[in-house]
Order: structure tokens, then C-alpha cells, then sequence
């Protein structure tokens, strides 16, 4: 009889400051070891409604700081595990397939069992999820962390973007937040994104009481304007750094497994990457922290229901 592998996320020491309130104020809360701490690099979190173009964001991101020089491993934590392919040509194993395929004995991997070189150098992982209904996906970010740790690929990079699944803003899956600077919302001009980009601020919120992770803001994804996202920037104090339109390069891009950096050239192809390329020397010159304070759900409804 087949057995189905339990993750149990351990307890482990906080790196939250010892007379800080409880994280989460109510909730259960994954809580990263004291050493799993990246100190080596810039570290960007990327969150956004499911859908919106997230992994397209952050793959075309990775191939812009590749562009200016900067040694970039982008990390995908989604169970379908497609984040990278655009970079890498494929959907690569995951960190938690490789760990089950040597009974996680973690000791037993080689550093090319879990990364892969993508476009222009850029390191790509992905880390996977556990089965569904079966275990925390602050586990899974963890155990990658852990693993890249080990193999002293950290020291060895300038730039790490977490690509994180979907809106979900729980324990597990707001884990990045814990190692990165900055968290990065990417959203669309609509009430749905906007929506999830709220409370996806008051997740970050949270997390920054007893983490170094701040807001550094707000891009603008398959939207040909951005007045309703610029709104609600500036009532709740968020800052839009890109603005990429539905363009159907784009859209193009994906069904060849390219990144935009690749595609033939054209005059709006060279607009896109251009906008890549400025929000990556952007980011690495460094953004102010943003002190946004997320609207109640009924207030956001109201203030975006009505024309």
C-alpha cells in the first residue's frame, strides 16, 4: 500500500526580536531559523493576483539585472512550477522532487541537481510545494533556502527574486517575506488586482513588525492605463516603478519559452525592454521603503466599485 509523504513545517527559532508581538496577531505563522537569513544579496519578493503575469514579470526582471551585470538567481515557489521556463527552455524538477528522490537526504545533492543555468547566466530553482492538503509551503521556501545556503550559492549572487504563488497571503506562502528587502506587487488596472494587491500590503504590513521586509512597490501589468491603480496608490501610499501594457509580444513571448530579451526586434519590443531594464537599475540603486496602510475590504469596494 503507497504512502503519501507528510511535510510537518519544524519549529524553529524566529528571527523576530524577542520582546516583538506575536507575527500575525492571531494566526499561525511559519517562522524561518535564525540562519536562513540572505544577507549576501538584494532579495525581491513578487506577489500579485493569480494570473497577472507574475513569473513573466519576474523572469523578464532576472534577464534586465542580467543585462547590467548582476550575478541573478531567480526562485519559483509555485507547485506547477513553470516560473523559469521562459529562462531555461523547461520545467525543471523541483527542490522538493530532488529531495524526495534521495529520501531527503539533502547531503546526497549536487548543486546541478536543483539549479540550472538560464538566458544570459541567470540561476534559476525551483522550489515546488508539497501535495495538496498535505503541508506548508513556508517548509518547501525553507528547505530551498537551506539547500542554497549549504552549497554557498548565496555568496555567489548580487540579486534573488522570489517569484511566490498567486495572492495567497498565508504563513506559508508569505515565507519569502522573510528573506527578502523589498516586496514588489504586481497588479492590473482592475478592481480584482487591486484588490489583491490590498491585501497582499497588509500582509507585507504584518510582516515587516518583526522583518526587514518593506514595500518598494507597485508594477503596472497587461494594462494600457493606470489611473485606477495610481488612485489607490495614492490613498494608500504605494508608488507604481513600471508600467508594462497587454502587448501581444508579450503574450508571445511565453508560447515560445523566451524572454523578452530574445524576441525579434520592434519598435514596442524595444519599449518593454527598455521599461525592464530601468526598473532593474532602479531596484538596484535602491527604493525608499513605503509605509502603506491598506484599506478595510469594504472601504476598497466602495472606493473601487463605482465609476
Amino acid at each position: 500500500m503507497s504512502t503519501t509523504t507528510v511535510y510537518e513545517q519544524p519549529r524553529t527559532k524566529s528571527t523576530a526580536h524577542p520582546s516583538a508581538p506575536p507575527d500575525g496577531q492571531g494566526s499561525v505563522q511559519f517562522h524561518a531559523s535564525a540562519d536562513l537569513t540572505i544577507d549576501t544579496a538584494k532579495v525581491f519578493a513578487v506577489y500579485g493576483k493569480g494570473g497577472i503575469g507574475k513569473s513573466t514579470t519576474s523572469s523578464n526582471l532576472s534577464a534586465a539585472f542580467s543585462k547590467l551585470g548582476k550575478r541573478v538567481l531567480q526562485i519559483g515557489c509555485d507547485p506547477k512550477h513553470d516560473s523559469t521556463f521562459t529562462l531555461t527552455k523547461q520545467l525543471v524538477p523541483t527542490v522538493i522532487d530532488v529531495l524526495e528522490s534521495v529520501e531527503f537526504h539533502s547531503e546526497e545533492l549536487r548543486v546541478e541537481d536543483f539549479v540550472y543555468e538560464g538566458y544570459n547566466g541567470v540561476m534559476c530553482v525551483e522550489a515546488g510545494g508539497p501535495p495538496a492538503g498535505t503541508g506548508c509551503g513556508g517548509y518547501v521556501v525553507g528547505q530551498t533556502v537551506k539547500l542554497l545556503k549549504e552549497h554557498h550559492l548565496l555568496e555567489e549572487t548580487d540579486v534573488v527574486i522570489f517569484d511566490v504563488l498567486g495572492d495567497v497571503v498565508c504563513g506559508g506562502f508569505a515565507s519569502p517575506l522573510l528573506h527578502a528587502e523589498r516586496g514588489l506587487i504586481v497588479t492590473a488596472n482592475d478592481f480584482d488586482s487591486i484588490f489583491a494587491m490590498n491585501r497582499i500590503v497588509a500582509a507585507i504590513l504584518a510582516k515587516s513588525k518583526n522583518y526587514k521586509i518593506r514595500l518598494g512597490g507597485v508594477i503596472a501589468n497587461r494594462s494600457a492605463a493606470t489611473d485606477e491603480i495610481d488612485r489607490f496608490n495614492e490613498v494608500v501610499g504605494l508608488r507604481r516603478l513600471a508600467h508594462f501594457p497587454d502587448l501581444d509580444v508579450i503574450r508571445r513571448s511565453r508560447l515560445k519559452k523566451s524572454t523578452l530579451f530574445e524576441m525579434d526586434a520592434s519598435p514596442e519590443l524595444e519599449a518593454v525592454q527598455e521599461e525592464y531594464l530601468k526598473l532593474a537599475a532602479c531596484l538596484w540603486a535602491g527604493t525608499d521603503p513605503l509605509e502603506a496602510q491598506p484599506m478595510k475590504d469594504r472601504e476598497i469596494f466602495d472606493f473601487l466599485g463605482f465609476d
